[in-house]
């Protein structure tokens, strides 16, 4: 390629979008990836943009928190919502993805770009020069080593998890009914296989899964406190709490989390379950499902025993068992300005979950702003700060102005936004849509005095 302009470090969802951002704006960008030749333990496959937890990137509803940001990055010109679009598989109100094709066809556009030179090498130091880190959760020890040198602070971090994947064939739909909540009409036509529990039923797997054993976290992922903050072998993030520690907390607590049978009725009752476990589609040929909201770290053996007590898996066939994985983020409040860069370096810019922004569409978003911005850096103009009442600028003005004390990972949700003002609205739905409304029109406000390009 020659001269290079811009370094990426990781070729995960924020880093691709990064990548793509700074080479349609005229930048000469090399993205390093370090796998094949460094291993995660999460990740399956050599692509770029590959997804390690579940297919779904959330609500794609205008009025809900996961929708507005995607309507966010739809006027920002985002690859890879575009991307995931293309290869999408049906999930009732929500956009999910066929994994493999998604990151098949980010690597495809990243590889054949003109701009971007792909590199599968790991980056152990943090390189002089225009810089975006999107290393991501599964940061290399080396690297983590280096951020931590240049930071003089700990790396945080908690533990997130991964759903089990079955084969379609193997779900007993005598039990099992295809349908998406409240949905009206023919059932059969629905997005979601849901396997239905009587209350016996459920009491007996409550029971079973509490009782279940789990797989031991290394002595090395011990607790760190600092300034207040607690992250460490015994902390989850609470928006992918394994299925287990949900369990715990309370003997109805899945019937109200993720079993919740709301919406709901069982073709064969004409009633609605006491609680019902959904599997939605994970690849366009619609041969693999996931278990909704299932994510675990109880050992294989145990998995296979106590999830085929659900109803219609009894014969179920493991295609992918649950997992957990370490997620490193860093102390952004102290670290990061609103527009990504590093706190005292203009030309060194972070993006995606390192940042403590969570989410698949979290992460694209905030690659997309750190490839933007460092363009811009590039070009000696000012870097863009979205506008707080944004769900993207909110987002980024939460991580990085987080009181010390309260510091956790983020996904996106309007209590992260200015409150309203002006009149009162009414109900929960009404002041959704008037968030969604007031954040659309900012953006578009600030894009017709910022250029894209």
């Amino acid at each position: 390629m020659g001269e290079v302009n811009l370094t990426v470090i990781g070729g995960g969802l924020a880093g691709s979008e990064a990548a793509w951002q700074a080479a349609e704006r005229g930048l000469k960008v090399r993205l390093y990836e370090m796998r094949p030749n460094v291993k995660t333990g999460a990740h399956e496959s050599n692509y770029l943009a590959e997804l390690v937890c579940s297919n779904s990137l959330g609500s794609d509803l205008p009025d809900r928190a996961g929708g507005l940001l995607k309507n966010e990055l739809r006027r920002l010109n985002c690859l890879l919502l575009r991307l995931a679009g293309e290869t999408a598989v049906p999930a009732g109100g929500a956009l999910a993805v066929d994994r493999e094709a998604f990151a098949r066809r980010v690597s495809e556009v990243i590889e054949a770009h003109p701009n971007i030179d792909v590199v599968r090498e790991e980056v152990r130091d943090i390189p002089a020069g225009l810089t975006v880190v999107a290393s991501g959760p599964l940061t290399s020890a080396t690297l983590s080593e280096s951020i931590r040198a240049l930071s003089g602070e700990e790396h945080l971090y908690f533990f997130d998890a991964i759903a089990p994947i079955v084969e379609a064939e193997s779900i007993d739909m005598s039990v099992a009914f295809r349908a998406s909540r409240y949905e009206r009409g023919d059932q059969e036509d629905g997005d979601y296989v849901n396997c239905p529990m009587t209350e016996e039923e459920y009491r007996a797997f409550v029971g079973a899964l509490r009782a279940a054993e789990r797989i031991e976290l290394k002595s090395f992922e011990e607790v760190i406190e600092h300034e207040g903050v607690k992250a460490g072998a015994h902390t989850f993030f609470e928006g992918c709490l394994p299925v287990e520690i949900i369990a715990q907390r309370g003997e109805d607590s899945l019937a109200f989390g993720p079993l919740r049978p709301v919406g709901l009725i069982d073709p064969r009752t004409g009633r609605r379950p006491f609680a019902v476990v959904q599997l939605r589609q994970d690849n366009l040929a619609g041969t693999m499902y996931n278990l909704v909201g299932f994510q675990t770290n109880l050992t294989f053996t145990e998995q296979r025993r106590v999830l085929k007590m659900i109803p219609g898996l009894g014969a179920a066939r493991f295609l992918r068992y649950g997992q957990m994985h370490r997620n490193t983020f860093i102390y952004a409040p102290k670290l990061l300005r609103a527009t990504l860069q590093w706190h005292d370096r203009d030309d060194l810019l972070f993006a995606g979950q390192i940042t403590g922004i969570e989410g698949y569409v979290g992460n694209i978003a905030s690659g997309l702003l750190a490839g933007w911005n460092a363009a811009r850096v590039w070009r000696g103009e000012k870097p863009v700060t979205l506008p707080p009442t944004t769900m993207l600028g909110a987002l980024c003005h939460y991580v990085t102005h987080a009181a010390e004390a309260d510091f956790q990972p983020m996904k996106a949700n309007f209590g992260v936004m200015p409150e309203l003002t002006g009149k009162k609205v009414k109900g929960k739905r009404e002041r959704a849509k008037a968030y969604a409304e007031r954040a659309l029109a900012d953006l578009d406000r600030m894009l017709e005095s910022v250029a894209l390009a």
